[in-house]
């Protein structure tokens, strides 16, 4: 009987590292009223099979004057995408409408606001190189940061 129960537990192993075990992960970042985050770095485990992301805006301006939200791309997409974004409104949350080079984004909250975006990791890759940032006009520059899937 001992030796029965070591087979199947060595027959389940692979069913336990598919992705139907796969977790879903979790993220809190801050935003401030002057244009930093509180992390440099988000790593999330390879494991994740989604991704929820809580910015939170820990300053006192409104949305309309030092609004901030979350976006990842790819790195190489940052600088465009942080460009085109300027030249879109509040309202579309400063991101271009139905960008492919979008993975994930948040509204563009105020002062004391809240939000969060989920999102499946399976739009990412292992060794991928990612950039998250705040799109609200002139922010992404600097308000930014590194995403690393591993």
């Amino acid at each position: 009987m001992p030796r029965l129960l070591s087979l199947l537990a060595l027959l389940a192993l692979p069913l336990l590292s598919s992705p139907a075990f796969a977790r879903n992960c979790a993220v809190s970042i801050e935003a401030t009223d002057m244009m930093t985050f509180n992390l440099k770095t988000i790593r999330v485990p390879a494991d994740c099979a989604q991704l929820r992301v809580v910015l939170k805006h820990v300053g006192r301006m409104p949305a309309q004057a030092m609004g901030h939200n979350w976006v990842l791309t790819e790195t190489r997409h940052h600088r465009e995408v942080g460009l085109a974004g300027g030249r879109m409104t509040l309202a579309d949350a400063y991101v271009p409408r139905n960008d492919a080079r979008v993975i994930a984004h948040t509204p563009v909250i105020g002062g004391g606001q809240a939000t969060e975006v989920v999102f499946p990791t399976s739009r990412l890759r292992k060794d991928g190189d990612y950039t998250f940032f705040c799109s609200f006009p002139g922010h992404w520059n600097m308000m930014k940061g590194r995403l690393v899937f591993e």
